[in-house]
């Protein structure tokens, strides 16, 4: 499902229109966005918990050439799904 086939079925199932659906899940990631460059969890009951991590600095090797490169530490977002969201799943 992308964004947009989202955004429809929300506003089908809340009576709200497009545009104003558009809105509050463009802003919920804006939300979600800044929460997590400040290094705060975001938790939704039911649905799960984003997450920054910091990853090491590592080497690896680029497997055609077998030329090893380095890269440096960076973030990543762990997901960790939800008691809801995974009966939902699982059902």
């Amino acid at each position: 499902m992308k964004k947009s086939e989202l955004i429809k079925e929300v506003a089908k199932r809340s009576g709200l229109s497009q545009k104003d659906v558009s809105k509050v899940i463009e802003s919920a990631i804006e939300v979600i966005q800044e929460a997590l460059k400040k290094d705060e969890k975001v938790s939704i009951i039911g649905f799960g918990t984003f997450e920054r991590v910091k990853r090491a600095p590592r080497k690896t090797k680029i497997p055609k050439t077998d030329k090893e490169v380095f890269i440096p530490e960076g973030y990543s977002v762990r997901f960790r799904v939800g008691k809801k969201l995974k009966e939902a799943v699982n059902s």
